[in-house]
């Protein structure tokens, strides 16, 4: 699933290849990754502006547009992707990874497609449709960016309340952009047990975490996505530890899949 770093990913995409350009076609046919705008609102809005700046929060990503216009609002959901294709063939992709399935020209899963005056096409590319389009994204309801979080936001967002650190990890209301696999990387990193209550963490633990955090969006960022940190591979049943080689354990906490070192990550007590 698209985390921060992919999301960041298509955000750049975006950046580089969509701004400036004359918008002259919307294809906001799909009436639910479109919801909920009926089929046609959101081609009124776009018609005749152009994308002027690309911003991120977490794992939304949102457009300004030329003359006060509205914010094109993009979230991948689990599988979507940005492509940016030229009338010459040229394509460039961000967002989720899919390995061994890039294929050059293939737009059978676009949900959403917006037709530049030269040709040009920007494409939510969404096998699984779970992606959305919207205009005028809620983004101030989000917490903190997890990619420029400062010591304070960090230890405000992970120590209030009861509930496990994974959990609060993954609430977007609290820090923004930290999906399942980023989170089990950061505990990894961090040495702390999934289900560790966060009223019980100690000032080190958190100093841990907000390191863990840092260092692993930081790693995600410069090499592809968070398919590419340590312990992912480790995922499954059957692998060791990648640090001190114990078993890595599996269970469900907050109701996700979990995945931490039975040595390393110990709950107090």
């Amino acid at each position: 699933m698209p985390e921060l770093p992919e999301v960041e990913s298509a955000r750049s995409v975006i950046d580089r290849a969509a701004l400036g350009r004359l918008i002259v076609e919307v294809d906001d046919t799909d009436s639910y990754v479109c919801r909920p705008h009926a089929p046609g609102e959101i081609r009124d809005a776009l018609l005749g502006r152009r994308l002027v700046a690309a911003h991120r929060r977490g794992k939304s990503l949102w457009c300004d547009t030329a003359d006060d216009g509205p914010a094109l609002g993009v979230h991948l959901g689990m599988s979507g992707k940005i492509v940016i294709a030229d009338a010459d063939g040229t394509e460039i992709d961000g967002g989720d990874y899919w390995e061994g399935r890039r294929v050059q020209g293939d737009y059978r899963w676009s949900r959403f497609a917006l037709t530049f005056d030269d040709g040009g096409l920007m494409m939510l590319v969404d096998p699984r449709r779970l992606g959305r389009i919207t205009l005028d994204p809620h983004i101030e309801l989000l917490g903190p960016d997890a990619a420029a979080v400062t010591p304070a936001e960090f230890r405000t967002a992970v120590t209030k309340g009861t509930a496990p650190i994974k959990a609060r990890l993954l609430d977007q209301h609290a820090l923004a952009g930290i999906g399942n696999l980023l989170a089990d990387e950061i505990l990894w990193r961090a040495r702390v047990h999934p289900a560790h209550r966060v009223d019980e963490l100690d000032r080190p633990a958190v100093d841990r975490l907000l390191r863990a955090t840092r260092g692993s969006v930081t790693a995600a960022l410069d090499h592809g996505g968070v398919h590419t940190l340590t312990v992912i591979p480790y995922r499954k049943p059957g692998a060791l530890c990648p640090r001190d080689h114990a078993p890595m354990a599996r269970g469900k906490v907050g109701g996700r899949t979990s995945w931490w070192c039975s040595a390393e990550q110990q709950l107090p007590g």
